[in-house]
């Protein structure tokens, strides 16, 4: 039995819903807008990838395979351009080279970097900071030619140091620069009341705003090693033959009469893949430590 709801007096019946308003479309213009942007962003990304895509599969043609454009994706893979590479020509020696450089530049850099950066952002050392932009800024190429005739003459040449040294012109400047706009971007105000409580200009650097700045320290690290590691000019010119790195070794594929394509890719291969894995682990700190100083103020 269905009982009959009854109003009280004096209240009024709630209104009925109102109907909702038809959505409105977007304009033509806009929804062509965003078409273009996604269409434009696939086909840079695939400008960008399709080098490492041929050169990943080229790593496992054969010469042959790799002159023939009917077997551009369709062919029958082979390992023996790895096997080249890491064994008969000992790759894993040039990785170790170029690790050790890459690592001991870095380092250097850092524990010299760190500390003048933070000078030259508390203490307001223009002209210090217009010198090490200068000093980033200048072409390496112009300086190998005085270097080779010094450390050739401090019997240098070929040696670990001489690559250690020539890193370190470039990553130092690097690093100052990327950690001067991260301390600027830290607040005066932290030093000052660890000050107050008792701590040394260098305690509260060292307590405070060094941890503080992890992420900006690590930016410049990854960035320094990652020049370190792809460096060909300084290695060319100034290492040896035991103190050869990665893309020196490289190199070696290119003879005056041919071009071993499936040794070189693989090679190249070689030095690529370790980069990408830093680089795609570490890209949260990239991009935080490069914009640390672009909201201040």
């Amino acid at each position: 039995m269905t009982v009959p709801t009854q109003t009280p007096a004096g209240i009024a019946p709630a209104p009925s819903a109102a109907p909702r308003p038809a959505r409105r479309r977007k304009p033509l213009a806009t929804r062509a807008y965003k078409v273009f942007r996604v269409v434009a962003l696939i086909a840079v990304v695939l400008f960008l990838i399709a080098p490492l895509i041929w050169m990943l599969l080229a790593s496992f043609k054969t010469n042959v395979d790799i002159y023939d454009t009917a077997k551009s994706f369709v062919f029958t893979p082979t390992g023996e351009n790895y096997a080249n590479v890491l064994q008969r020509n000992n790759y894993f020696i040039f990785i170790f080279n170029s690790f050790w450089v890459a690592f001991v530049s870095t380092a250097l850099s850092l524990v010299l970097g760190v500390p003048a950066a933070y000078a030259m952002s508390r203490f307001t050392m223009h002209r210090s900071a217009l010198v090490v932009l200068m000093a980033r800024v200048i072409p390496g190429v112009s300086l190998l030619v005085p270097w080779y005739y010094v450390f050739s003459n401090l019997k240098m040449v070929g040696g670990f140091e001489v690559l250690i040294l020539s890193h370190m012109f470039v990553a130092l400047p690097l690093i100052v620069y990327i950690m001067m706009s991260y301390f600027d971007s830290l607040p005066l105000e932290l030093e000052e009341s660890a000050q107050v409580d008792g701590l040394t200009p260098i305690g509260a650097f060292r307590r405070i705003t060094l941890p503080l700045s992890v992420s900006g320290i690590a930016t410049a690290g990854i960035l320094s090693f990652i020049f370190s590691w792809n460096n060909f000019m300084f290695a060319l010119v100034l290492s040896g033959s035991k103190t050869k790195t990665l893309p020196v070794a490289i190199f070696d594929f290119v003879s005056y009469a041919s071009i071993d394509w499936g040794g070189l890719m693989a090679a190249a291969t070689v030095v690529t893949i370790p980069i990408m894995i830093i680089a795609l682990f570490t890209q949260k700190y990239i991009v935080s430590g490069l914009t640390a100083g672009a909201t201040k103020g």
